[in-house]
């Protein structure tokens, strides 16, 4: 028998290497299409959500109840799959959904379950209210449940005939109030300079960068608009518990006191103040339900379907008709530069939604959805130009304004035949400011780096955060930022048929609620979208026989297929072994992740900006 040699050896082992990597792809590639067939029959199947013949819609929102999502289809599914994406609900699916049961014969009960709520703007949580109470004219019993009802959850639980509680619950009526990180003593110890240029008194938005305190004027006009949504908050709360604004108010200022004669009890405070109805555990709210829609013996509940599934099966609300089409165009977020994904305002891309409307013969008229405490003055403008020329080409332009519609989100809303505001809106801040960080002192000093060279002209080079602005560049954007706000004056003039003065006196980067916007002539009317779409159907003469359309950023078919597969992957896997950050941790990078994504923001080709830090907590 021959010995084999070294290299015989050596290709005998080669080749049976080569054997087992073989069957390892081979196997893995098995695996792999058996988890892909898996994954895409789960996705797939057509599992239609059923209506029991009596049950409970549940409406659940998670997170904030939006007008518009944040990303497009597939960037959301990814998002839920990942669990990187922050939970949103669509408002207008809430709306949908509550207003289909009314006439459903199915449904025997609406259930607020509140408890993943996080927040939703004022005008919003009036939009749900409104359906709520619409909802209760079919004499159904409404029900709203929560382990915690601080302002934004129980705002919607008033609505309910029924509010449920758990034994050591906590309803805290907190009130709405504008907090903001002031930077100054920091920016000056890192010896940046902020290089900023604004018009108007009440443009607060820069104040961070060149104070360390609110300043008085930005204090008096944030208590004005704030005062407002308190005082509707209160009235419609009170309506809804059979309370007054007063003792709702009393009990806020003497919580304390009150606290103290319940023992420290605040789930009974809420019960003996006529807060809430019922204390108890989750047994409590599910034999109340079963009493009401009957129970589900597969589960030992109550029957019930959620507002998703619900939607599937009623299906869009959306008006069809012959005599035209009102094209409604969501403007959602910052106004930045650029095409932007949904939730986000591109000059390009949202500009490119209201060209598609106006080049449809179909469409009537435009209703402007707005959202947005503004951005860009350059994307600003883009995006008005374009209902200009849809107002030349015969269109009727409607704005209806929702949460915030304020600076760059009012410029975008001048070119229009009627402006609709909720009388909780935000609106206003007409004022421009610029802002050109440059770092050159610590990266001096800390590092020891430092920039210099030569130019043709005095201003080339002066565009590096590196370098120090010339005094020469700061007088010519003080010059442009001027003329910004002359320009701005002169749109909001020309489409409220007012003098440039006469705007002045209520511009300045003043903020107010929508009604005080009605009363100072910025806004035509106060109503939702409904009453907006319905005025923008009458102004163009197309009678009850119209159709309504979103007009939205639109998928080829590869990637509307793949949105559809991740989302329904999403949906059922959504849940499953998630790990919540802590609350610090939560705190700390959402205040950074907010600094972050305000200088992200700063894209104006010019510098120059239109927008207002106008939240509310």
């Amino acid at each position: 028998m021959k010995k084999l040699n070294r290299n015989g050896v050596r290709s005998i082992l080669a080749g049976a290497w080569r054997g087992v990597g073989r069957a390892r792809r081979f196997t893995m590639d098995v695996l792999f299409l058996a988890l892909v067939v898996a994954v895409l029959v789960l996705a797939l199947r057509s599992d239609k959500p059923e209506v029991p013949d009596s049950t409970a819609l549940v409406i659940a929102p998670k997170g904030q109840i939006v007008e518009q999502l944040a990303g497009d289809s597939i960037e959301l599914a990814k998002g839920k799959l990942t669990g990187s994406a922050q939970p949103e609900t669509l408002g207008r699916d809430l709306v949908r959904t509550i207003r289909a049961a009314k006439d459903d014969e199915r449904v025997k009960a609406l259930l607020l379950d509140l408890n993943s709520l996080t927040g939703a703007r004022p005008a919003m949580l009036q939009d749900l209210k409104a359906a709520i109470e619409e909802f209760k004219e079919s004499e159904k019993p409404v029900i709203a449940t929560a382990d915690m009802y601080l302002k934004t959850q129980y705002y919607l639980a008033s609505t309910a005939d029924e509010i449920y509680l758990a034994d050591m619950g906590v309803v805290l009526l907190d009130g709405y109030g504008r907090f903001r990180a002031y930077h100054r003593e920091g920016l000056e110890r890192l010896e940046v300079d902020s290089n900023v240029v604004r018009v108007g008194e009440f443009k607060s938005a820069v104040e961070p960068y060149l104070r360390d305190s609110m300043s008085d004027e930005a204090k008096e006009a944030n208590l004005e608009w704030l005062g407002d949504l308190w005082s509707s908050y209160l009235a419609d709360v009170a309506a809804g518990r059979g309370l007054t604004p007063e003792t709702l108010t009393e009990g806020v200022d003497n919580l304390n006191a009150h606290l103290a004669e319940a023992d420290g009890d605040i789930a009974r405070l809420a019960l003996d103040s006529g807060l809430v109805d019922h204390v108890g555990g989750r047994d409590l709210l599910r034999q109340r339900m079963i009493e009401l829609v009957g129970e589900d013996e597969e589960d030992q509940s109550f029957h019930r379907i959620g507002h998703a599934d619900y939607l599937e099966v009623v299906g869009p609300d959306l008006k069809k008709g012959k005599s035209g089409k009102v094209a409604v165009v969501v403007a959602k977020g910052s106004i930045l530069n650029g095409s932007q994904p949904p939730g986000t305002i591109g000059g390009d891309s949202t500009a490119a939604l209201i060209r598609r409307a106006r080049n449809d013969e179909d469409v009537k008229a435009v209703v402007l959805r707005v959202d947005s405490g503004g951005g860009s003055a350059f994307a600003s403008e883009l995006i008005r130009q374009e209902f200009v020329l849809a107002r030349e080409a015969g269109k009727k332009v409607v704005v209806s304004m929702a949460g915030v519609a304020a600076s760059g989100g009012y410029w975008i809303s001048t070119a229009s035949d009627e402006i609709w505001a909720n009388p909780n809106t935000i609106t206003g801040s007409i004022g421009i400011y610029g802002m050109l960080p440059t770092f050159q002192k610590p990266l001096a000093k800390h590092l020891g780096t430092r920039i210099d060279g030569v130019g043709t002209t005095w201003i080339a080079g002066q565009g590096r955060p590196d370098r120090a602005l010339d005094p020469r560049v700061k007088e010519l954007v003080t010059q442009v930022i001027e003329k910004g706000y002359r320009d701005f004056l002169e749109r909001v003039a020309e489409a409220r048929d007012m003098t440039t003065e006469e705007v002045d006196k209520i511009a300045r980067g003043r903020v107010w609620s929508g009604l005080d916007a009605l009363e100072i002539g910025l806004v035509d009317k106060l109503g939702g979208l409904d009453e907006a779409i319905a005025s923008a159907a009458e102004l163009a003469e197309l009678g009850d026989d119209y159709s309504v359309e979103y007009v939205e950023e639109e998928l080829d078919w590869k990637d509307r297929i793949l949105a559809d597969v991740l989302s329904k992957v999403a949906d059922r896997f959504e849940a499953v072994g998630r790990t919540e950050r802590s609350s610090l941790e939560k705190l700390a990078l959402g205040t950074l992740e907010e600094y972050e994504n305000a200088l992200a923001g700063f894209d104006d080709p010019f510098g120059m900006y239109a927008y207002c830090f106008c939240e509310v907590e």
